[in-house]
């Protein structure tokens, strides 16, 4: 664009080009308006690693999700299991990114399916001892620290068995109601 090529066609075709291979593609509209038109090539990194604190607190802060469910469970008390996780979702081509993120934490799951890579960790004992310390030396930036401050709110309230009663689950679910869309 700083060479004014956009304003040719076989520069709109270079941009759509690129566009065709970032996240998910062209929309579409895009795949109709250039019927022939070939994705370029990205190149395949491949020392995937996390070599800094900071740009894993970064990306975690872009593409993190820290998830609270709650679910029917016959089984308990009260009827209800509060579940934690900590997620990060990224496309297929960045699987060993995702992978390594098990070593570098020293726990969670990495799952493929057609498009994407999600590296999970749910275990109660890991985001107590490895998440949560993580992002308290490391902070989340932007909105997502809000959703990490109610995350550990519940993280708390489920330490001291609070989710074990009406009261606890009662505010957890409200915890819940304005984390992550729901937050206004």
């Amino acid at each position: 664009m700083n060479c004014k090529e956009h304003l040719t066609i076989e520069g709109i075709n270079k941009i759509v080009a690129i566009k065709a291979s970032l996240n998910l593609g062209l929309s579409a509209g895009l795949k109709a308006a250039f019927p022939s038109l070939v994705a370029i090539d990205r190149p395949l990194v491949q020392n995937q690693k996390i070599h800094d604190a900071n740009w894993l607190a970064g990306f975690a802060s872009g593409e993190g999700c820290f998830l609270v469910r709650i679910k029917n469970s016959p089984r308990n008390r009260i009827g209800f299991q509060v579940l934690l996780a900590f997620k990060l979702v990224q496309h297929t081509r960045d699987e060993l990114l995702m992978r390594s993120l098990i070593d570098y934490f020293g726990c969670g799951k990495a799952y493929k399916d057609r498009e994407s890579v999600q590296f999970i960790i749910t275990k109660y004992g890991d985001l107590i001892e490895k998440v949560i310390p993580f992002f308290d030396k490391y902070q989340i930036e932007g909105v997502k620290s809000l959703d990490l401050a109610d995350f550990k709110r519940v993280a708390a309230i489920m330490k001291v068995n609070g989710h074990t009663t009406e009261s606890g689950l009662e505010e957890i679910r409200l915890i819940k109601a304005g984390m992550n869309r729901g937050r206004s």
